[in-house]
């Protein structure tokens, strides 16, 4: 009851039309259904519009998701506009999928009856009072979110019907119990390994590199010699807590502080109490006739908690007598809790109360009396937030002035370290792959490799890292994006075809061992020769474990059979010989286990079927993707 009269006082449109619109939009495409208008398309599929309102409402849609869910490093990429650029055809991409859905139900004769509609906005939380739908609650929440009853059956009706398409698409696929009994066994089979590494190093002696070879690889892959872009920076960074040092604070400041707060030290009153409620339903007489027998019951001295279970219709705090819990002003409804405040006396019975939620008997239990914390007990903290407060407001004056000074005398940062009473600091050259932190985000890397900076030389403006901390930049270094040529690159080749070759030495060796063994000879003295020895492992898994990946993989394509030695080349650039010794079998598998693998691999086959169905359609269709202005 204390969630139901908490939802009914504060908060809960605003929450409910947020549901609402995560749950039956966010995935659908929100702008296919509203506000459809004459505006350019961005697409056309099979004749079909796509308009620029659809694009700009999913655009506004994902990138309030998005941000939700990434904060700043989203807002650093929106920076980005080759990112953003892709974001869009991405967005682009999925409406012409929904419309390609539409269309294939539309052509199969799909439809939604409208008692499918009603039974489906009936079950939705977001108009259901302790689980029941309310149709009050109901209009109220679409008049919040901008809709008419018959506009959001209709995007309920065409969402409902794609549905249709996706769930008959997606949930033809299955998994056998054989099936997910061999998967499981796969995936969790061990085996017992030996394995020795051979170190490409002890071949390298007999490795030798010509001229041409370091030519022909340097030609070969001439883009992996290009340069980035560096930059060298002039900087003066500025942040509140610069400030707070020079801050004064007089007692007139917190006495004016603590009076405009007032609100803040204090605890307002609170009161817990227990109700029985009675629902009015189709019959109020009948519902108030009860409530004044049950009240005169109590009146008579008859237990108030056994009453509560046994009448009130409130079943959540009718488990506990009734009880709501403590609860200040302003929470619950306007009449329950002027009747609660009424109250003077714990143990005292209100009379019979009228709410939207039914009629109340309320008995108040306990009382928390207002609370107020003198001066003197949040001085200090008072001192330390005033003092913040005037730093913040220094600090945003000198912005303003650094901002005018940094555009007035773009030629140096002279000026505008001055009036940030700060020194001009200075970076190494840098690229956008190892830049400082201080400047690594995607805006300020953009302005610092800006044609404005690199070829005007003038000051940035302002550049914000933080809400409290800001920096201007000028480009004191530039050097351009090159390529590397080869007398600068040569050793580097040369190393890496030493590298690369003494490791084909080192399988090659290993190969000849492995021939050897299967031809039936013993390896063991040609291993000793180069002091190389098994290590055994046992139990290994196929997902984990110590051992390089490689390995790992190799022997998990091995049978357990004599002469089942491998070589494997690694990824420190060596070589490992590889033998399986004894394969154990996956334990018993609990059946909800399997029942979670047949859901897997069920779920897999359904996504990529879903992936091809809409490549097919595609494929089938006529779309054509038109120009398009960028989302604001």
């Amino acid at each position: 009851m204390l969630e139901r009269i908490r939802e009914g006082a504060q908060g809960f449109w605003a929450k409910a039309i947020l549901g609402l619109v995560i749950l039956t939009f966010a995935l659908a495409g929100v702008g296919s259904y509203l506000n459809a208008k004459s505006d350019n398309p961005v697409a056309t599929v099979n004749g079909e519009d796509i308009p620029q309102s659809s694009l700009e409402r999913a655009y506004q849609n994902e990138r309030a998701r998005m941000e939700s869910q990434y904060g700043e490093a989203f807002a650093d990429l929106m920076a980005d506009s080759e990112y953003m650029k892709s974001f869009r055809s991405g967005l682009v991409d999925r409406l012409i999928a929904e419309k390609l859905i539409e269309q294939t139900a539309k052509d199969m004769g799909l439809r939604v009856s409208d008692q499918q509609i009603r039974d489906a906005i009936v079950s939705m939380p977001e108009f259901q009072i302790a689980g029941t739908f309310n149709n009050e609650r109901y209009l109220a929440v679409l008049r919040q979110a901008g809709f008419q009853p018959a506009d959001f059956r209709d995007l309920m009706r065409r969402d409902m019907t794609r549905q249709q398409v996706v769930r008959a698409v997606m949930g033809s696929e299955f998994s056998l119990d054989n099936e997910a009994q061999y998967a499981f066994g796969l995936q969790q089979q061990s085996r017992d390994i030996k394995h020795l590494s051979i170190n490409a190093s002890t071949f390298r002696d007999q490795i030798e590199v010509s001229e041409q070879e370091v030519q022909a690889h340097y030609q070969a892959n001439i883009d992996q010699f290009d340069t980035q872009e560096r930059v060298a920076l002039n900087y003066v960074e500025l942040k509140v807590e610069d400030l707070l040092n020079d801050i004064q604070v007089s007692d007139e400041d917190i006495q004016t502080f603590y009076e405009r707060n007032a609100d803040k030290y204090r605890t307002e009153a609170q009161r817990r109490v227990s109700h029985i409620l009675f629902e009015t339903g189709d019959d109020a007489n009948a519902a108030r006739e009860q409530a004044e027998q049950v009240l005169a019951r109590l009146k008579a001295g008859e237990d108030f908690v056994e009453l509560a279970k046994t009448y009130s219709a409130d079943t959540f705090s009718a488990e506990s007598g009734g009880d709501l819990d403590w609860f200040g002003r302003d929470v619950m409804d306007p009449a329950f809790e002027e009747a609660s405040f009424a109250l003077q006396n714990i143990g005292d019975l209100s009379d019979v109360v009228e709410s939207e939620f039914g009629l109340h008997i309320i008995k108040l239990t306990d009382v928390r009396p207002e609370q107020v914390q003198s001066l003197a007990d949040v001085r200090d903290q008072i001192l330390e937030e005033v003092k913040g407060e005037k730093a913040q407001a220094a600090f945003y004056e000198l912005q303003q002035q650094i901002a005018e000074v940094a555009f007035e005398m773009p030629d140096n940062l002279e000026e505008v370290a001055a009036r940030a009473s700060k020194s001009i600091e200075h970076t190494e050259l840098f690229s956008r792959s190892d830049a400082p932190e201080l400047f690594s985000s995607t805006r300020i890397l953009n302005t610092a490799f800006s044609p404005e900076l690199v070829e005007q030389g003038v000051n940035s403006e302002v550049l914000e890292v933080s809400p409290d901390h800001i920096v201007v930049i000028r480009v004191a270094e530039h050097e351009p994006q090159r390529t590397k040529s080869l007398d600068e690159v040569k050793q580097g080749i040369e190393d890496l075809l030493v590298a690369e070759k003494a490791q084909q030495a080192a399988k090659a060796w290993a190969s000849d061992l492995v021939a050897k063994q299967q031809a039936g000879e013993d390896i063991e003295a040609l291993l000793a020769e180069k002091s190389l020895s098994w290590t055994t492992s046992e139990g290994v898994k196929r997902f984990g474990g110590a051992l390089m990946p490689s390995v790992t993989e190799k022997a998990f394509q091995l049978s357990a059979e004599d002469n089942n030695l491998a070589v494997v080349e690694t990824a420190d650039g060596n070589v490992s010989l590889v033998q399986v010794t004894a394969i154990h079998d996956a334990p018993a598998a609990e059946p909800a286990m399997l029942d979670g693998m047949q859901q897997r691999l069920a779920s897999g086959r359904g996504q990529q079927l879903y992936m091809d169905f809409i490549e097919s359609l595609k494929a089938q269709a006529d779309v054509k993707i038109l120009a398009m202005k960028a989302p604001e």
